[in-house]
């Protein structure tokens, strides 16, 4: 009987090497956004920001996930996945579009949001 224990689907030490699989990217945004602004925000992200972003080419699909638990805030907190093939991909929208998709959203959204960034590996 082996006696490893599992995490992941695969047994401890067994994990397969990078080589094996195609490790797809997870660039996710996530953002606090203030109640009294909240509805008409999340239909400016829905009809423009999000579609402007996949537009770009970068990203295969994109995932909206609202945070149910609020702790110490005030406002509404999403979070959006856009998944992409490979890092370069990610770099290429970080250089080339970001920056001005992000200016046109802090412009509109002035002092009404906090957002952070983070960057994933999907692993299984």
């Amino acid at each position: 009987m082996n006696n490893n224990k599992w995490f992941g689907g695969f047994a401890e030490g067994e994990a397969p090497e990078k080589t094996h699989f195609k490790a797809m990217i997870v660039y996710n945004v996530t953002v606090n956004i203030e109640k009294n602004i909240h509805e008409e925000w999340l239909n400016w992200m829905l009809s423009k920001h999000i579609p402007d972003v996949m537009r770009t080419g970068c990203f295969l699909e994109n995932k909206i996930m609202r945070l149910l638990t609020e702790t110490e805030n005030d406002g509404f907190t999403y979070a959006f996945q856009y998944i992409c093939a490979s890092m370069q991909d990610l770099e290429r929208y970080q250089r080339e579009f970001a920056p001005k998709l992000q200016a046109e959203h802090s412009e509109r959204y002035k002092d009404k949001f906090v957002a952070f960034r983070s960057i994933l590996e999907i692993v299984q």
